[in-house]
């Protein structure tokens, strides 16, 4: 289309394009039939697929959009290579699910793995660096488990899919605050355990009469805060 034959008044040619009406009779045939290709295809790719995806499973999702989305839209473009592209991903997909049955570590290196972020309430800040995920960004998905301090977590995972798993401690352990701070009066209903101090970058326990003046022995840092219970 030339730039002089645009014009923001031609609203026929905004709402309805430059195809024959007949077409759109044709795109809804069309749009059943990728629908079904695409319920047939994530059948053919497993029940996860209606889960939480791996990187690798979203990769398959949005290849799958790319192919689709132009033969939707386009009256010249025809629907077998749209199967086609469909036949090669399903088949790239279960070949992938075969192959890592069978190797764990081809699974490790294409599907990812499990990572430890917190172990016995101290957060695991090398596990935090290779899941890309900053230290409020763990504090805040350990609030939605309702978790109030670090010592209530035995473990936190990153699964392989990117969802998280919390285990709790079945008696209550002290640890560090993860309240935010701009809340202090709910923060100061916490319970102080007197002559505990934990590290405000990864939650290190250290006991001590007074707040401790050195660096902390697991990250370096020097912010030490009074370990809460509760």
């Amino acid at each position: 289309m030339k730039p002089e034959d645009i014009h923001l008044t031609d609203w026929l040619r905004i709402l309805v394009g430059e195809v024959p009406i007949s077409f759109y009779l044709e795109a809804v045939l069309r749009v059943v039939f990728i629908y079904l290709l695409l319920l047939a295809c994530m059948r053919l790719m497993g029940t996860r697929m209606g889960s939480v995806l791996t990187r690798n499973e979203m990769v398959a999702m949005v290849s799958l959009a790319a192919a689709n989305g132009v033969a939707l839209m386009a009256p010249d473009r025809g629907l077998v290579p749209v199967v086609v592209v469909a036949a090669i991903i399903v088949g790239y997909q279960r070949l992938i699910a075969w192959w890592a049955l069978r190797s764990k570590k081809f699974e490790s290196v294409v599907l990812d793995d499990v990572r430890i972020l917190v172990q016995d309430g101290r957060l695991q800040l090398n596990g935090l660096q290779a899941s890309v995920l900053s230290r409020e960004q763990m504090l805040a998905k350990l609030r939605q488990e309702s978790v109030r301090n670090l010592g209530m977590v035995q473990r936190a995972y990153q699964e392989a899919s990117g969802d998280f798993s919390v285990l709790m401690f079945t008696e209550p352990q002290p640890g560090l605050s993860i309240l935010p701070t701009e809340d202090a009066a709910f923060r100061d209903e916490q319970q102080k355990v007197e002559g505990q101090f934990a590290c405000g970058s990864c939650g290190h326990l250290e006991s001590n009469a007074q707040v401790p003046t050195h660096q902390c022995t697991r990250c370096g840092e020097q912010e030490w805060q009074p370990a809460v219970l509760g």
